[in-house]
């Protein structure tokens, strides 16, 4: 139901349900903190050993070209809860962009969410 393919004792991982692309991951602390800088540094360590393990699991799953990183901090660059960080893992192609944005507003992902959830969740579950 919300799509959490991982977790851990301080972080957990889940798919974006409005993906700009397949297997497009969501990485958070589970405490709420609003930036980077107010983790413990168990935190930090635990986050950033998610993110590895999110991108090899993407790597092995969909072999990706490539990957925009980012993290949402604040509403203003895009944060949908104002004080929780979170970190989007993208996975990228070469030619995935196409016309669908730019002429229909939209954005074409040719796989379900819940196929997407069961790959990934197997594959980090192994």
């Amino acid at each position: 139901e919300n799509y959490v393919i991982y977790r851990t004792s301080y972080t957990v991982a889940l798919l974006n349900r409005y993906p700009y692309n397949n297997a497009h991951v969501m990485i958070a602390p589970k405490r709420h903190v609003p930036s980077t800088e107010l983790l413990t540094n168990e935190e930090l360590v635990d986050l950033m050993n998610t993110l590895n393990k999110i991108l090899n699991a993407v790597r092995e799953c969909y072999n990706p070209h490539g990957f925009n990183i980012g993290a949402n901090i604040r509403k203003a660059a895009g944060a949908g809860i104002e004080g929780q960080i979170h970190i989007h893992i993208v996975p990228r192609w070469n030619g995935d962009t196409n016309f669908m944005p730019v002429l229909a507003r939209t954005k074409v992902i040719p796989e379900d969410l819940k196929i997407t959830w069961k790959k990934l969740r197997n594959y980090l579950m192994k």
